[in-house]
């Protein structure tokens, strides 16, 4: 039997929860400029988002290469050369250990069209 396909949500930044945004910068521990997918959304538009996929959902989380390099240098938890600090990276690793899986980049592409769900 098929599992259902997870939700897809289309969310700043700034509006996802901290638990969430820690998880992403394990993920992405180099910055996320470099990460950004493009796809169409439901207007017709192309936009920019940074992919996040959790157990329970699939994040396009949107930004700009301009707002990801502002978001890493305004973060503490980021050093000077946009990586995560080391001493962070083991916190949130020790916290998010027993989620029971390695925490990594979303795997797929978006699709050409997808819907803003907001969660």
């Amino acid at each position: 039997m098929a599992t259902a396909p997870k939700p897809r949500v289309v969310k700043d930044y700034s509006a996802l929860p901290e638990e969430i945004t820690e998880q992403i910068k394990l993920a992405y521990p180099y910055g996320f400029s470099e990460n950004l997918v493009s796809y169409t959304n439901k207007d017709g538009l192309q936009v920019s988002a940074l992919p996040f996929e959790t157990e329970e959902k699939y994040y396009l989380i949107r930004m700009t290469v301009n707002q990801a390099n502002k978001i890493i240098e305004d973060d503490e938890d980021y050093d000077d050369d946009g990586n995560l600090r080391d001493d962070v990276k083991e916190e949130y690793e020790e916290k998010y250990e027993d989620e029971g899986e390695e925490i990594e980049p979303a795997a797929d592409e978006p699709t050409e069209e997808m819907d803003e769900d907001e969660d």
